[in-house]
């Protein structure tokens, strides 16, 4: 990324939590990053993850990830165990500035499922959207058949907003979308009471 193009709006940030850092990814993390986000278990979950997943597809998803903060369409950030900054996954927002809202996208290696990371991960990347972004609004999706995104989506106080019926066809088979939205009152007043 150039600094002389970078904003303080618009520069990358840093986000820690009890046990995770988010930060953006980098080149040296590209070693970590193909056998995580290179499982097929992993790519089956996403819509956006091809597969088998590439040097080249991880170099492009690194200048994607910089477009993204350097235009201000969002943020992307690999997500890491503070203990030893080993890479467990990542996420991101998708900012729509016309409507003042954003879709949260995610997935953990199949190493570090079952940890609560991908939880503990949404929720602070919640409370940036909602708190330094000031979005109105943030969704999120997953196939029918990842019920365990839902599980983490519900864990953050997201709506079940509806299912997309046979919306995506991945590898060959129709696929249901389920469709979550927080609202910006909704995140405020839960985490008033102590919920977030």
């Amino acid at each position: 990324m150039n600094p002389a193009n970078v904003t303080a709006a618009n520069r990358p940030v840093v986000l820690r939590t009890e046990r995770l850092l988010l930060r953006c990814l980098r080149p040296d993390d590209i070693p970590a990053l193909l056998p995580l986000i290179g499982a097929r278990a992993v790519a089956a979950t996403t819509l956006r993850v091809p597969h088998p997943y590439t040097q080249e597809d991880a170099e492009e998803f690194l200048k994607y990830s910089e477009s993204v903060w350097e235009k201000s369409e969002g943020a992307r950030f690999g997500v890491f165990l503070r203990e030893g900054e080993r890479l467990c996954g990542g996420i991101g927002l998708l900012v729509n500035h016309d409507h003042n809202h954003a879709e949260i996208g995610y997935w953990i290696g199949v190493p570090f499922w079952g940890n609560g990371y991908c939880t503990e991960a949404v929720s602070e990347v919640l409370k940036y959207g909602f708190d330094h972004l000031k979005l109105s609004r943030i969704h999120s999706n997953h196939f029918s058949t990842n019920p365990a995104s839902g599980r983490v989506l519900r864990k953050v106080r997201m709506k079940h907003e509806g299912t997309l019926r046979r919306h995506i066809l991945k590898w060959g088979e129709y696929l249901d979308v389920e469709l979550y939205g927080l609202l910006a009152s909704e995140y405020f007043s839960s985490r008033a009471g102590g919920v977030c």
